[in-house]
């Protein structure tokens, strides 16, 4: 056994060779203090006994081209992506109406065991509608081959409890890459959730700013105009109106013209008389309610995408 002294692989492991006296093969069970090492094996790695250190580093330094170049060609991809920008990322993964997206990842920790624990930790958020893939997740500090595979397959670096060497940062700039560092898992669940919010299509929310009541109609040009009193809040021109007539919305739309004592103006408020136009709208009768509102963009949350896609679903009968 004082012959195989460089080894490639993890510590606790079987050997097996052949002993000449027995004529058979024989396995030992044995406990090994492997040096030398760039990252740390995970359970299930396979080694190699070699009898020459340069044999071992070569083949050890051509398992992991391969593999990097296996990684690189399966995931490839155009593009670039950091975290911060994923806000205003629009992603192409729509299906049937359905606001689909993946958020690649590439995790590097300072354990083994927090890979698990990291995981574990991103598992409380909704993956409905935006799913976390997991491209790379080892050991060590971030390398340039991680920042050459988050650019070819459109993934974000996260370390925990990791570095960056300068020259990798460097690097990483210059690819157009963010690397994010975090010491604190919160602080990297909290990151992750806006990433995924920021890949959802954002929603618009109607905000009430006041109400009218349509005492007459005038003729205005080739239409017809509406003359209302402010009941509540304000009106301005350009905001969003509902027109509601016995409780049923006859119209939504924007108001188009607004004019007090034949002026034109930019806002009425409550108790004062004024004309309202409508954009594509002249079908006016007294009594009818306006209701103005403006439209609000705001993202939604991984909670509230959940909750329409299974609606979604349902309204197309299937289960879920």
């Amino acid at each position: 056994m004082s012959d195989y002294n460089h080894v490639i692989g993890p510590v606790f492991c079987f050997l097996s060779f052949y002993d000449p006296w027995f004529r058979n093969s024989v396995k030992i069970s044995g406990h090994l203090q492997v040096i030398g090492l760039n990252s740390v094996p995970i359970a299930g790695d396979e080694f190699e006994v070699v009898d020459v250190l340069d044999v071992a580093r070569e083949k050890a330094e051509a398992r992991a081209e391969a593999l990097r170049n296996e990684r690189i060609s399966a995931k490839a991809g155009d593009g670039k992506v950091t975290l911060s920008s994923l806000a205003s990322a629009v992603s192409a993964g729509k299906l049937s109406g359905l606001d689909l997206h993946t958020l690649n990842i590439i995790l590097k920790v300072d354990l083994q065991g927090s890979v698990e624990a990291v995981r574990q930790a991103l598992q409380v958020l909704p993956q409905d509608n935006v799913t976390l893939k997991f491209l790379l997740q080892a050991t060590g500090d971030v390398s340039t081959s991680d920042v050459d595979l988050a650019v070819a397959s459109n993934a974000v670096i996260l370390g925990f409890n990791v570095k960056a060497p300068g020259s990798v940062k460097t690097y990483a700039d210059n690819k157009g890459v963010e690397i994010r560092l975090y010491r604190v898992i919160y602080d990297l669940i909290d990151d992750v959730r806006n990433a995924m919010e920021g890949l959802l299509e954002p929603v618009e929310d109607q905000v009430a700013i006041g109400s009218a009541e349509v005492r007459a109609i005038f003729s205005s040009g080739s239409g017809r105009v509406a003359g209302c009193m402010i009941t509540e809040g304000k009106v301005t021109k350009g905001c969003g109106i509902r027109v509601t007539r016995n409780g049923k919305t006859v119209y939504v739309g924007v108001l188009d013209s607004l004019k007090r004592v034949k002026e034109i103006v930019k806002e009425v408020s409550t108790g004062l008389e004024c004309g309202i136009g409508a954009e594509d709208f002249d079908d006016w009768e007294e009594g009818d309610i306006i209701e103005a509102f403006n439209s609000v963009e705001r993202k939604r949350t991984l909670e509230e995408a959940s909750a329409s896609m299974a609606a979604a679903l349902e309204g197309a009968g299937i289960e879920v």
